[in-house]
């Protein structure tokens, strides 16, 4: 199928992006990396009037490092992520999810802040901003407010984000020195959308796991932070008791759905498996 008939326009300042989605309203739609939103044009399932473009804006892109925080603009791609210096010394949590996020072509394009704006549930960006307690930082006609990863997902491809407003960057605070990180996802082939998957940080110290973060992905409407499974992971040696007790506290937390071909007690399973394995990476020396 081919798009529907649109206007476009390419602003080159965030307030002339700002002034258009004022003029525009619901009829105008931001176009990123453009990997979500070309295919749901193409299928028709988009039709807006206009196409704000904000690729010329370069005060959207890049990754840098200020007040023990990295800031990563929203333009700024997958890929650059995946090879940044930067974020493999100080996130290396982004690091290692980057390589799951569908293929290189797509990694080429797709941008950090689009990934979060749209809010897939089965996307890797969210779950990660949740374990590393991210702040997103939003602009809009009355200036710039800054809202946690745990407040901005609302629901399924809903966020914080109000009528007229641009997410511009995350801000992510370094984690304290000790912190291991581990991502793990199950996909039916490399590149899909995970059936389930989990960002996980935590301290191992005295043969104890502290400061433990668990983030889900693919097992409800949203990225879930599991902070039952969390608080009984937290003090304990990671044996398996630890490891069976917080996989029976993912059954209160998370809320997986059918879908065409995995069934939401397998998605749970894979959940409570990946979990498992991501404890026990956290507590290798």
């Amino acid at each position: 199928m081919k798009a529907p008939s649109f206007a476009y326009v390419k602003p080159r300042s965030l307030p002339e992006v700002l002034e258009a989605l004022a003029q525009h309203g619901d009829a105008a739609k931001l176009l990123a990396g453009g990997q979500s939103l070309v295919a749901t044009l193409n299928m028709r399932l988009s039709a807006p009037e206009i196409l704000v473009d904000l690729t010329g804006i370069e005060s959207l892109k890049g990754i840098t490092t200020q007040d023990n925080k990295i800031r990563i603009g929203a333009l700024t791609t997958h890929r650059a992520i995946e090879h940044s210096a930067e974020i493999k010394k100080h996130l290396p949590l982004l690091a290692q999810a980057a390589p799951h996020i569908a293929h290189v072509a797509i990694r080429n394009a797709g941008t950090f802040g689009g990934s979060l704006a749209l809010a897939d549930p089965a996307a890797e960006w969210p779950a990660c901003c949740l374990a590393l307690d991210a702040e997103i930082v939003i602009a809009g006609k009355k200036g710039e407010r800054r809202v946690k990863a745990r407040e901005f997902y609302r629901g399924l491809y809903e966020t914080a984000l109000k009528k007229g407003e641009v997410l511009v960057a995350v801000e992510i605070p370094i984690p304290a020195a000790g912190t291991k990180s581990v991502f793990l996802e199950l996909a039916r082939r490399q590149g899909d959308y995970a059936l389930a998957g989990v960002a996980a940080l935590a301290k191992h110290s005295g043969g104890k796991l502290s400061d433990v973060r668990l983030a889900f992905l693919g097992a409800g409407p949203t990225a879930i932070l599991a902070k039952k499974a969390m608080a009984a992971a937290e003090g304990k040696k990671p044996d398996a008791a630890t490891v069976q007790a917080v996989q029976k506290q993912l059954g209160e937390e998370l809320s997986p759905t059918d879908s065409v071909d995995t069934s939401a007690a397998a998605k749970m399973h894979l959940a409570r498996v990946l979990c498992g394995r991501a404890l026990a990476a956290l507590a290798q020396e």
